[in-house]
């Protein structure tokens, strides 16, 4: 080596790693500029005296041998350094600080707009930062490092690095028009949401409770009209008529959905568990643990904590909490 790094350079290291190895893309979730970047890592290659990265052209292509074990220890160095400037905030009474989060639509529309306003009201010093997006853009988020907490449901296999905490349940229902006939019916069945194109999540045909799995093993093959991302897409098309939709329950407004009619089919689908959860290694601040306790009353510090000393453990420790159903 001919000199020393700083904790920039593998700061900038690491983001152009977790981003694909593009120098655009990390400059964009760094909020830096292009060059900037360019500049950090050909001064610390410089340094070390190797390449951390492959190139051809101008492209990085992938990551060296030497790299691979120098970023693993990095991406260690820089967690434990964000611990400690996190604790150091906190012993010093430092109230302000910022937190990011990433959600769906569903969560961040129906679900989170008290949990935020309580939050709000007891740290209006906290920057409060909320991104949407679907579970692969809310895991690209995360491996970016744009946001410290990730709400989502299902898709854990996209947030392998994480520690995810369950907070409530939830059924999906079917919304159709008032006087549409599946309000005669005491109780749905598959054979009867058949008969009719149905308007649901894009998500809801992958995984293995998929709707197309569920009414497969019925031996039915339902026309799909619809798929969206949105409850508010699907809401909308079912009151023009395409179809009959299938929705969380958390995504009903009495209000605002008065002109439809939701109808049970918990005993049709399975039940759904929605996660809230942060990076491996992460001390959080003062304020991130009353931001989780607000959104799950029952995530007590304490039981946070020992789910991050060994997030093996998360099913036991949860295991005689009876987590609410929404």
């Amino acid at each position: 080596m001919s000199g020393e790094t700083n904790l920039q350079q593998w700061r900038f290291a690491l983001a152009v790693a977790r981003n694909g190895l593009s120098v655009t893309s990390a400059a964009q979730a760094l909020g830096v500029s292009q060059p900037a970047i360019s500049r950090a890592l050909k001064a610390l290659e410089h340094t070390l005296g190797f390449d951390l990265f492959v190139r051809q052209g101008r492209a990085l292509t992938r990551v060296t041998p030497e790299g691979e074990q120098l970023l693993d220890a990095a991406q260690r160095a820089v967690a434990e350094f964000n611990s400690l400037t996190a604790l150091a905030q906190d012993v010093a009474g430092d109230e302000s600080g910022s937190l990011s989060l990433a959600t769906t639509h569903t969560q961040a529309r129906y679900v989170l707009p008290p949990v935020i306003t309580e939050f709000r009201r007891h740290h209006p010093s906290v920057d409060l930062n909320l991104h949407q997006g679907t579970s692969e853009q809310i895991a690209e988020m995360v491996a970016a490092d744009r946001v410290q907490l990730a709400i989502a449901t299902g898709s854990e296999a996209l947030f392998n690095d994480m520690v995810l905490l369950p907070v409530y349940r939830w059924h999906r229902q079917v919304v159709v028009p008032r006087k549409h006939p599946l309000t005669r019916s005491a109780r749905l069945t598959l054979a009867q949401l058949a008969a009719f194109p149905l308007v649901t999540y894009v998500f809801s045909f992958s995984g293995q409770s998929s709707l197309q799995q569920i009414f497969a093993r019925a031996d039915l093959s339902p026309k799909i009209a619809l798929t969206a991302r949105d409850s508010d897409v699907i809401k909308t098309y079912v009151r023009l008529g395409l179809g009959v939709g299938i929705v969380a329950s958390v995504a009903l407004d009495p209000r605002e959905d008065s002109d439809l009619v939701a109808l049970d089919a918990a005993h049709l689908f399975p039940i759904h568990t929605t996660w809230v959860g942060f990076r491996r290694g992460t001390r959080l601040r003062e304020h991130t643990y009353d931001f989780l306790a607000f959104f799950g009353p029952h995530l007590s510090r304490r039981l946070i904590d020992r789910a991050s000393v060994d997030p093996t453990r998360i099913p036991e420790l949860f295991r005689r909490l009876v987590l609410p159903v929404r």
